[in-house]
């Protein structure tokens, strides 16, 4: 073979890989398009879905604004008069102050809601029932109550549950405040700071720090500011902590051990509680036991001698 066939070979060769690796080339790059198309697609898709989705839970928040207005409406129509009066007893409004909701706007909600309650719930009540006679009449009446009671048995659940998690949070805020008093801090630096870096972990009265900070720094006295945090809530510990932060804020001195054996004592009274909860709950399982387990247990240990005996005194009588 002659040495310019051999070269024409080669050449063939070499064109034929570079056009082998010009297609895979072109393979590539139109794969990666479509990826990029698919990819854009999806991102499109998600995009819209985002824009979507605020729309509509801005439509939610809208309907839910304005019936929050009707009702609220409706409450301030009726707050000066007689019955809201009768409505919002001293004792609905501490528990709106529990719930950090005594405000005009809050009292004109939970009076609304009260009056449109307790005229929803018999309305539905008769259109349920279809009839006129004494059922009917005592079904309406049990809806009016209800109506009137639902929120106040709703507040009444939310502030107990605040009270609860402030019951929770005390023995950590007096820590906190020991800490913060070792280190070198003044009482209001001490307050100040809660308030803004600890409210994460003290979200109830994290909250109740601020809003005296805030007040104590429009003006009221440090007492005033603290008013609300020492007698919303009905804790008697609350309320000594109140006062020793007063003592320290008018008159100074060491705090840190006063703290330590008021957060020693908080931890033991806790313990002195669960101990308490664990000596019921022990007793209330031993009748859930004795009602369950025991007929049970005597069934699988008494079962077969009860058998046995069944079959032996069949054989005593004979055929």
């Amino acid at each position: 073979m002659s040495t310019g066939l051999l070269w024409a070979l080669a050449v063939l060769a070499l064109a034929l890989g570079l056009a082998l690796l010009g297609v895979s080339l072109l393979q590539r790059i139109s794969q990666g398009e479509q990826h990029d198309q698919v990819i854009d697609q999806a991102l499109s898709r998600i995009a819209r879905g985002r824009a979507a989705s605020p729309t509509v839970e801005g439509e939610r928040k809208r309907l839910w604004r304005r019936c929050l207005d009707v009702v609220e409406s409706i409450g301030r129509h009726f707050q000066d008069g007689r019955l809201g009066k009768a409505l919002l007893a001293p004792e609905d409004r501490l528990l709106l102050d529990q719930t950090n909701r005594n405000t005009p706007s809050g009292r004109a909600i939970f009076l609304g809601l009260r009056l449109v309650l307790a005229l929803l719930l018999p309305v539905l009540a008769a259109v349920w029932m279809q009839s006129s006679d004494i059922k009917a009449v005592t079904i309406m009446l049990a809806a009016l109550a209800t109506g009137m009671l639902l929120p106040k048995f709703a507040l009444s659940t939310w502030a107990a549950r605040l009270r609860k998690r402030v019951e929770n949070e005390l023995p950590l805020l007096i820590d906190l405040l020991r800490l913060l008093q070792g280190i070198g801090f003044s009482m209001d630096q001490s307050l100040q700071m809660l308030a803004e870096r600890f409210w994460p972990v003290l979200p109830v009265l994290g909250r109740e720090i601020r809003d005296a900070n805030t007040a104590y720094m429009h003006g009221r006295a440090r007492d005033q500011s603290l008013r609300r945090l020492a007698e919303s809530f009905d804790n008697e510990d609350l309320k000594s902590l109140v006062q020793i932060i007063l003592q320290v804020h008018q008159h100074g001195g060491a705090v840190q051990e006063p703290l330590r054996q008021f957060a020693e004592r908080l931890r033991e009274q806790r313990k002195m509680r669960m101990k308490e909860k664990t000596g019921k709950l022990s007793v209330k399982m031993t009748v859930v036991m004795m009602l369950t387990l025991l007929p049970a247990l005597m069934l699988v240990l008494a079962g077969p001698a009860v058998v046995s005996l069944i079959g032996t005194m069949a054989k005593l009588k004979g055929p």
